[in-house]
């Protein structure tokens, strides 16, 4: 066993290394390593791969054997020759044509997130955004720089749809939510939250309310086919008229906006909210203490280097809620990413 010395400089040096775990996963991604090897009949050799994705056989082998590390990538020896395959989490989660693939989003982190965290220091020195320094875009329009072309924002909403089919069910049913047959799905984004809403709860009828750009994008590119249940609405939640329903869900809304932002889309939601209805949140709640759990830390941190808000604790969630006309608030943690608050009117 080595001393606490070098135990403690092995945590260290995992620490500093892990900027470079992750653009070994995003650099595959976009490589296209994992769709490669889902698609192909058998494992393939290094130099297959680099000859099929236009890659130089060095590097290949390279990102290959650290994916084998990672565990995103098996190896096999065959007649003295090493061939890969995708292990079962990429299978899963990083090909496209994956179950749960989550592709979209990590390359949404790898093109703006990542961008964005090479500003850190200077977000904690001056408590702010850095979309004006990493993609020059101004520090108040939040979503400018998401959607600074169409394909990036194509991306993040495709993105969000891979959140919500692994995340969606499970926020979801931490409440029953059959007694509110009216919901309105506030910065709904492309609709996915209200697909698993409406599997869910097959009597309800789901309203997504999001900004035109959005909801033209949803229509255009996402597939409502047969759903009746499912209907888009323009506006903008601060300033346009919000849809009379019996439930409203902010889901990853909340954590994008300051205290005083807040309260005033809260209270805009009390007065449009039936009598009886409530607001469910969908957020990563951090401890009560606010000092874990170091995701949700993390993620709190995104939001102080991309939005003007950051993760709450339950209690702070309360603290918005109730001076806004919901005094009965319950939270219950799923024990995956994102939790439930339900307040009722």
């Amino acid at each position: 066993m080595g001393s606490p010395e070098d135990q403690a400089y092995r945590l260290l040096k995992e620490h500093c290394n892990g900027f470079m775990v992750s653009q070994v996963l995003f650099s595959a991604c976009e490589l296209g390593v994992f769709d490669l090897l889902a698609e192909a009949p058998g494992p393939l050799a290094s130099a297959e791969v680099a000859a099929r994705l236009a890659s130089s056989p060095r590097g290949t082998e390279q990102l290959l054997d650290a994916c084998v590390s990672l565990k995103l990538l098996q190896v096999d020896v065959r007649r003295g020759k090493a061939v890969y395959g995708n292990t079962e989490l990429a299978s899963t989660y990083l090909a496209r044509t994956g179950p749960r693939s989550q592709q979209n989003m990590l390359l949404y982190m790898a093109r703006t997130t990542y961008t964005c965290w090479g500003h850190l220091a200077e977000a904690v020195r001056e408590g702010r955004n850095q979309y004006l320094k990493a993609f020059g875009a101004p520090a108040e329009q939040l979503f400018t720089a998401i959607y600074r072309s169409e394909a990036e924002q194509l991306l993040f909403m495709r993105g969000l749809q891979e959140v919500w089919s692994v995340c969606g069910g499970s926020v979801l049913a931490a409440f029953d939510l059959s007694p509110f047959p009216l919901i309105c799905d506030l910065g709904g984004c492309s609709g996915a939250l209200a697909k698993e809403c409406v599997a869910l709860y097959p009597a309800c009828r789901v309203t997504v309310f999001d900004i035109p750009e959005v909801v033209q994008m949803a229509e255009k590119h996402f597939s409502f086919a047969g759903e009746e249940r499912i209907s888009f609405r323009e506006g903008d939640f601060f300033t346009d008229p919000l849809p009379h329903a019996d439930l409203y869900i902010l889901a990853r809304v909340l954590h994008d906006w300051s205290d005083e932002k807040c309260s005033q889309l809260l209270a805009r939601i009390h007065h449009a909210c039936k009598a009886g209805g409530g607001v469910l949140v969908i957020e990563s709640l951090l401890d009560a203490d606010g000092r874990g759990p170091l995701t949700t830390q993390l993620y709190s941190l995104n939001m102080l280097v991309q939005t003007e808000g950051r993760e709450r604790t339950a209690a702070q969630y309360r603290a918005l809620l109730a001076p806004a006309g919901f005094p009965r608030v319950h939270c219950r943690r799923t024990g995956g990413t994102y939790d439930a608050v339900l307040a009722r009117k």
